[in-house]
């Protein structure tokens, strides 16, 4: 049966269809090879992240980057060394701006992630914790007369008219994100693999748009937890919307392609590919990481008389800008003793110290660079 879709973009699609789509593209050949060519990326990934000690060295810095990416979608930037400052102050709390929903986003990548550990399945209460921690608002699922459309961008005739208008009334939107819940969860009716599930279910709740703001990013959240809460990661470590970011015309062209012609493979084939292309790029970035602190705690122990070396510079990849306090909080080291340390490895070439509103920071430069490579 041909896929039902959105014949007027500026009436509300309540025509939406339930999942599952069509069985036909699940055996299609070239969605077959790249499903391969992704769960082979992935499993890679998965592979070598569990074989790190010390997790906390890898998902701090990985997750800020991740924010930043899916934040950048919605044109909200920032640069790294703000970024950095803001997470190493108290993790930004009491920030305003494009640093702040960054920081808001990394939160709710973990407060998912530790939500879906303390629960089996996926429902309404994840998705709207995950909107109210990405969006500051307290309300929930949007209500029946709430006017939401998705606006034409750019500078051309079309500009700012309604490019797509979601599902909207009493009791509908509710009826559709039942639906999609219902998909992810049961894997005995709908027994498809993961990355399939997790490309279907992003389009689904992006068309459904059950909140008034930050669709965008709780779908992209979604994507990374979905992958976890199935055993494709143990952590919320993977770059997805880097490639999203940098295929940002190719991700909206293969959502409306799903609407406006019910091109599933188009979309299903991008987002597979995404999941390619990241996970080889955050392998590389955790190997590039690895080597990098090992490097320097062959240099520490060479060159220093650090107590405990090993701890020290551990911790020193965990965020890129640190300082004395940082140390002294985790009950690492005095703060003489951290800041003689610290000290010590600016003189080495390791650190940059740096001077912002009269506090000292300290900029790890290799794990700078590989992070904003």
């Amino acid at each position: 049966m041909p896929y039902q879709i959105n014949p007027d973009r500026t009436k509300p699609w309540n025509e939406l269809p339930d999942l599952p789509i069509s069985s036909d593209l699940y055996e299609d050949l070239e969605i077959y090879k790249q499903l391969g060519n992704s769960k082979a990326a992935l499993a890679r990934l998965q592979g070598r992240s569990i074989a790190i000690p010390n997790q906390g060295m890898l998902v701090n810095s990985i997750s800020l980057q991740e924010a930043k990416a899916s934040s950048a979608i919605e044109n909200i930037f920032t640069t790294d060394d703000e970024l950095y400052k803001a997470y190493s102050e108290d993790h930004g709390r009491q920030l305003d701006g494009p640093a702040k929903e960054i920081l808001n986003y990394r939160e709710a990548l973990w407060l998912g992630y530790q939500h879906l550990e303390n629960e089996e399945l996926f429902d309404t209460e994840y998705f709207v914790k995950m909107y109210r921690v990405i969006s500051q608002f307290g309300d929930g699922i949007r209500t029946p007369v709430a006017q939401i459309y998705i606006k034409e961008g750019g500078t051309g005739p079309n500009a700012g008219k309604a490019f797509y208008t979601p599902p909207r009334g009493k009791g509908v939107v509710e009826a559709k994100m039942r639906n999609l819940i219902d998909f992810l969860n049961d894997d005995v009716k709908h027994g498809l693999d993961p990355l399939l599930k997790m490309a279907i279910g992003h389009f689904q709740f992006e068309a459904i748009h059950p909140f008034r703001d930050g669709n965008g990013r709780t779908g992209r959240v979604f994507n990374i937890h979905y992958l976890t809460k199935k055993g494709l990661l143990d952590y919320p470590i993977l770059f997805l919307s880097r490639y999203i970011m940098e295929h940002k015309e190719d991700y909206y062209a293969g959502l409306s392609g799903v609407t406006q012609r019910g091109n599933w493979k188009t979309w299903i084939l991008y987002m597979l590919k995404a999941v390619e292309v990241t996970s080889n790029i955050t392998y590389q970035k955790i190997n590039d990481i690895i080597m990098a602190k090992d490097a320097i705690l062959d240099a520490v122990i060479e060159d220093s008389n650090f107590i405990r070396p090993e701890s020290f510079v551990d911790f020193l990849f965990t965020q890129p800008l640190t300082r004395v306090k940082h140390f002294v909080n985790a009950g690492l080291y005095a703060e003489n003793t951290a800041r003689k340390y610290l000290d010590h490895l600016t003189d080495m070439g390791i650190l940059e110290k740096r001077k912002m509103q009269g506090n000292s920071y300290y900029l790890n430069l290799e794990l700078y660079r590989i992070l904003s490579e």
